[in-house]
């Protein structure tokens, strides 16, 4: 049995963009299906440093309307193409502390192979296509917006996106 479109909201994902914290424990006690022998969770956390510097704190914003329309269109993908039971997805806006998830995906299959796949390829299209955007501000004083993707660095192109190539550095 594989879940449709409605079952992924199932899974406690009512609101996949949110200004309040994300309720992880809520969420994985939700996301699990009788015919899933693998749950998966992503939680994507604020950390203390990056760039060198210390973070205060994480503030995010999104073009709400169509972010919510594409993260739905990448589950329901991921759904299809690993066969999974759940997938859920849900992202912080506003300021966001250190040690807070901003971004959690789950995802629920037979096996853990596509678990863990799928969980990632959201995650990765979450992050570099979606229009939501980070500002990181730091204990100096300072800020810096972005970072959402750097796969230009890495691919040479930014059109392409890291997921979108195999181990061997090759389109799929």
């Amino acid at each position: 049995m594989t879940g449709s479109p409605l079952s992924r909201q199932a899974a406690g994902a009512e609101n996949i963009l949110s200004d309040q914290p994300l309720q992880l424990a809520a969420l994985l006690a939700a996301s699990h299906h009788p015919s899933a022998g693998a749950v998966v969770l992503f939680s994507g956390d604020v950390r203390i440093n990056n760039l060198g510097k210390e973070v205060a704190y994480l503030e995010f914003e999104a073009q709400e309307k169509l972010a919510v329309k594409m993260i739905e269109e990448i589950l329901g993908q991921a759904t299809q193409k690993w066969q999974l039971n759940i997938a859920v997805a849900q992202h912080r806006l506003g300021k966001v502390g250190i040690t807070e998830c901003a971004v959690v995906v789950i995802t629920a299959s037979p096996h853990r192979k596509e678990a863990y796949d799928a969980n990632r390829y959201i995650m990765d299209r979450l992050k570099h296509e979606v229009p939501i955007w980070k500002c990181e501000y730091f204990t100096d004083g300072t800020h810096k917006w972005g970072g959402n993707c750097n796969c230009a660095e890495i691919t040479g192109n930014p059109a392409e996106h890291i997921y979108e190539f195999n181990s061997a550095g090759h389109g799929k």
